[in-house]
């Protein structure tokens, strides 16, 4: 194996745009795989999360990504050359306690060199040439699926079909599991249940999606856009409550709860937050059933905010749940979702609002700040490659999803 030279959109500095570099990515040591990235999500933590929470720059970004195995290093035994695969910015080892407790996805094995922005080893494999120096390049969430090569933990690739078009699937890396799975997993819902999701982007139609399939009698959008009110109801969402259209006094918390009974203590067996504001939080926490009801956290807020409430809503019954990734065990579970979508029981397509050359990965984060994307997905060209040239090929109608790039305009906006 030897290094390769490709394209990558790497940022420099904090709040600076992404630029195309010809970068080196080294070949895996062991325990590690490369894989050559096809096409990639935009998701907002590329965005906010290199600037909240920096480990240095540069940097390459992008966490949902679908690709090609291209080389395994020394003892890596789960995935071989060929495989297709979603790199995972929550590992599964399968052997630390949080894995091995079956209670969790939160795998710990490389959460410390992840977060710095390392291989397990403590360095790097992307570099670039700059005045006649080599200087390193840092990876992100584990993943940097901005790069036509990238390098993982074998622990962090989820092998998927492939009869799967990486790039829809690549959507699964993040965005659709955690809302999806954020009903399956961490909240469990039960069949018949009541529910509302506040926040109809991207996430929370996942969430949606999961809560009718786990057969809920009443799923209640919140939302201050009415444009996003048919694709939501299209995934199946069966009432709508937007908090500018409310009468004078009757705030979000009552109008929710006036819609599932007229009692003390009305409210939803749950409520998921997916906007990641504290105010939005708090309304999505009281609305929710007295004795039983619960709420999940799924929207990341501000650095340096607090979540609050008052003590005798938790006295009475209420209870506050957070998830990452949805619960998901992503080696274990990623494939099974796969198949879903293959099966046509999973949305994918539908979330894919505009479809763009990595080199347009600053116009891609524009629309999604213009709320005109629920999903853009950024693929790597990988001229003259004939394995990429007949994955596209043998993919481009996707797997048959019903939405459209207009439709789906409408409803992030």
């Amino acid at each position: 194996m030897s290094t390769i030279t490709c394209r990558a959109a790497v940022m420099w500095e904090n709040g600076a745009d992404l630029v195309m570099e010809d970068i080196q990515v080294e070949p895996p040591r062991a325990g590690e795989v490369r894989v050559k990235i096809l096409a990639s999500g935009v998701c907002h933590t590329d965005w906010s999360e290199p600037r909240n929470y920096p480990a240095g720059f540069p940097v390459i970004l992008g966490h949902e990504g679908g690709g090609i195995v291209e080389s395994v290093g020394e003892g890596v035994t789960n995935v071989e050359v060929g495989d297709h695969v979603i790199p995972l910015y929550i590992p599964e080892c399968r052997d630390c306690v949080y894995c091995l407790s079956q209670k969790s996805n939160l795998c710990g094995k490389i959460r410390v060199t992840q977060g710095k922005g390392l291989m397990p080893d403590g360095t790097s494999r992307f570099s670039i040439e700059k005045d006649g120096k080599k200087v390193p390049i840092l990876h992100f969430m584990g993943t940097s699926t901005f790069s036509e090569y990238t390098v993982c933990a074998a622990i962090s690739l989820a092998k998927i079909p492939k009869a799967a078009p990486l790039e829809k699937v690549c959507l699964l890396g993040c965005g659709i599991t955690t809302g999806y799975g954020a009903v399956m997993n961490t909240m469990k819902v039960e069949c018949g249940s009541t529910a509302c999701v506040f926040g109809l982007g991207g996430v929370g139609l996942a969430v949606i999606m999961g809560l009718k399939e786990a057969g809920c009698s009443k799923i209640i959008g919140v939302d201050l856009n009415p444009a996003k009110v048919p694709m939501a109801t299209e995934f199946g969402m069966t009432d709508f409550v937007n908090p500018k259209d409310l009468p004078e006094g009757v705030d979000t918390g009552a109008a929710i709860c006036a819609l599932i009974g007229d009692y003390a203590g009305a409210g939803v067996d749950y409520s998921f937050e997916c906007i990641g504001n504290v105010k939005t939080m708090r309304a999505a926490f009281e609305c929710v059933h007295k004795g039983w009801g619960q709420s999940c956290v799924i929207g990341v807020g501000p650095p340096g905010t607090e979540i609050s409430t008052r003590p005798f809503q938790v006295v009475i019954g209420k209870a506050w749940r957070g998830t990452a990734f949805g619960g998901t065990r992503g080696r274990t579970q990623l494939p099974k979702y796969v198949a879903k979508y293959l099966d046509g029981s999973l949305k994918v397509d539908e979330f894919v609002t505009f479809t763009l050359p990595i080199d347009e990965a600053n116009k891609a984060f524009h629309l999604m700040h213009e709320g005109k994307a629920l999903r853009s997905v950024v693929v790597h060209k990988h001229e003259g490659d004939e394995e990429v040239a007949a994955h596209r090929a043998a993919h481009s109608g996707g797997a048959g999803g019903s939405g459209t790039a207009k439709d789906n305009a409408a409803a992030a906006e």
